[in-house]
């Protein structure tokens, strides 16, 4: 079966302009200028949209398209068009592409018509959770097909014909080399968070997903962030694609401050004397180890506060607990690596703490986009030791941003 992976064109123009960003991202104004969609539009009644999916719209409570992203990215994704779209966690994404998907399939045909791969398997079933919500007037029927569960299970729902299917890349190859997954009536492929998938050395396995797709197949790819080597990756997988840019990466929504602990032996009591003094609602605590997660978790445990924990290499039934514990409010606080930090979506967050800042600076934002949920304001607080004092001040240079000393009055602002 002929791929489309090796279809794209020669870029066109020489004139560079600078995305609205960090400095490091730059896109080609003579192809953007041609390609870039700029109609807006704020009310879905205007999309001509089925009469099933408007109700499972309006039923999920969306009364109009609740962000930029909505207004400009569902008419082209709708129209067939290849679509590459950048914007912040908590902007809408996940409904554009499910509404998308919905309006195009067949639900009259029990085969699977939309193929989504999200980097993480909670991401995954969060994108699973929306597209059964959307579609669930049309009696859309959409399966999560990810590591960690019965692969059996996986191959009986799968020989049912769901209309859509969401799963993690690994999960998701292997059913369809033991032609579990028919292929041959996919006609959307999205890829959720292209450039975290792209970052942890995915590329040839995507690219071998896509030799059994069809060659016309519609490709739709998301993104938080835009570096140039990964806007040049996503070209090899799609022909002209019409970019969408709709919000620059910014942390204005989100009071940042540090916390200087001097040395890593004494961040432990200076976060628990941190937690003595808050009135937490929700709070999400980064570490950049499993061993440190199980660590911190553990001598927490010990100081009788209430934590959840999860790491990527939990099997699927603790990793479900911890993120039921804590979006029931029965844990406050949720212990992670930064790993998972893309498919943590509870909108009562109101603080991140970086135990340790990320290795990786773009990493920043991802963490920080557990806050600001759809205009939702939050606290970040960072705690910094005498060596990474340098990285704290990349980071800053990197987003533009100012990260001030923990304030007294930091309780007032949460």
């Amino acid at each position: 079966m002929e791929s489309n992976l090796d279809t794209n064109e020669t870029r066109n123009g020489s004139d560079t302009n600078v995305y609205p960003g960090p400095s490091n991202i730059y896109i080609d104004a003579g192809e953007i200028n041609k390609s870039v969609r700029k109609e807006v539009v704020d009310n879905f009644d205007e999309m001509n949209l089925k009469k099933e999916l408007l109700r499972g719209i309006y039923a999920y409570g969306f009364e109009k398209p609740s962000s930029a992203i909505q207004q400009r990215a569902i008419l082209p994704c709708i129209n067939g068009h290849n679509v590459i779209i950048q914007a912040q966690s908590g902007t809408g994404k996940t409904a554009t592409f499910s509404i998308s998907i919905l309006q195009q399939i067949d639900t009259r045909l029990n085969e699977c018509q939309a193929l989504i791969l999200a980097p993480t398997r909670e991401l995954a079933q969060q994108i699973q959770q929306v597209v059964i919500a959307l579609g669930h007037f049309m009696k859309a029927d959409c399966h999560a097909c990810i590591g960690g569960t019965n692969v059996r299970d996986d191959m009986r729902k799968l020989d049912t014909g769901p209309h859509v299917v969401v799963g993690t890349l690994g999960r998701v190859y292997d059913m369809i080399a033991r032609k579990s997954l028919r292929t041959q009536f996919i006609k959307i492929f999205v890829l959720d968070e292209a450039d975290e998938m792209f970052s942890q050395g995915f590329k040839d396995q995507i690219k071998e997903v896509f030799k059994f797709l069809e060659g016309d197949i519609q490709v739709i790819m998301l993104f938080a962030t835009m570096p140039l080597d990964v806007l040049d990756i996503s070209t090899h997988f799609m022909c002209n694609p019409v970019y969408i840019f709709v919000q620059k990466l910014t942390l204005e929504d989100s009071k940042q401050f540090y916390i200087n602990v001097t040395k890593e032996e004494w961040k432990f009591d200076t976060f628990c004397a941190l937690f003595d003094t808050l009135s937490i609602t929700q709070a999400v605590i980064f570490c950049n180890t499993r061993r440190k997660v199980e660590w911190l978790t553990e001598n927490m445990r010990l100081k009788t506060f209430t934590v959840s924990a999860m790491h990527g290499e939990m099997d699927q039934r603790r990793r479900d607990l911890s993120m039921r514990q804590f979006r029931s409010g029965s844990s406050r606080l949720l212990i992670t690596t930064g790993l998972l930090a893309r498919s943590i979506d509870v909108q009562q967050v109101s603080l991140v703490i970086n135990y340790d800042l990320p290795s990786n600076r773009e990493n920043y934002i991802h963490r920080i986009g557990r806050l600001g949920r759809f205009g939702h304001k939050g606290v970040v607080i960072n705690f910094i030791i005498e060596d990474h004092k340098r990285a704290m001040k990349d980071i800053e240079s990197f987003y533009n941003t100012h990260v001030l000393e923990m304030p007294q009055n930091v309780a007032d602002l949460l």
